[in-house]
């Protein structure tokens, strides 16, 4: 039963569950760039529900500017990855999916690798976003993590997710 149907979301009850359901998409996808020079591409910007900065890996929703279109998880990580980073790869290779918060949402992720990705447009997000594109050597990811934190803003665990595949 649907409990209250907003723009982008619905509040859902099933049995003894309450959860959310997007309407506007069909998937998920979350890149994890890196450059030939080992240098891993972040992005950071203001998240209303927890009213702060985050740092996260560039990320988007499948068949949200085109419903009507089947765009593939693919197409719309390599096109998540040119909006908001201004950076293109050659090859993604899918690496994992999965819920993000199964107790409160029904969204599944999908990660991308995305190595040797090249910088070729601006980035920054739509009209909608101020993102702003971050390059961090590898060997230096954690530490500068940890400082990003120490100057107040969030990192979305799915970072670490990301690094983990980076580094292994």
């Amino acid at each position: 039963m649907i409990l209250h149907k907003g723009k982008y979301l619905d509040l859902i009850r099933e049995d003894n569950w309450e959860y959310v359901q997007r309407t506007n998409c069909n998937g998920i996808v979350v890149i994890v760039p890196m450059t030939a020079d080992e240098k891993v591409i972040f992005v950071e910007q203001f998240r209303r529900p927890v009213k702060a900065q985050v740092i996260e890996w560039p990320a988007g929703l499948v068949n949200d500017k085109t419903p009507h279109d089947a765009e593939t998880m693919e197409a719309a990580a390599r096109r998540e990855l040119m909006e908001e980073t201004g950076y293109k790869a050659d090859h993604l290779s899918l690496l994992t999916e999965g819920p993000v918060s199964s107790g409160l949402s029904s969204e599944i992720i999908t990660f991308y690798q995305a190595l040797d990705v090249v910088k070729s447009g601006p980035g920054g997000g739509d009209e909608t976003e101020a993102i702003k594109v971050h390059a961090v050597p590898l060997k230096e990811a954690d530490l500068w993590l940890y400082e990003m934190e120490k100057k107040g803003l969030m990192v979305d665990p799915k970072v670490y997710v990301g690094l983990y595949f980076l580094k292994s």
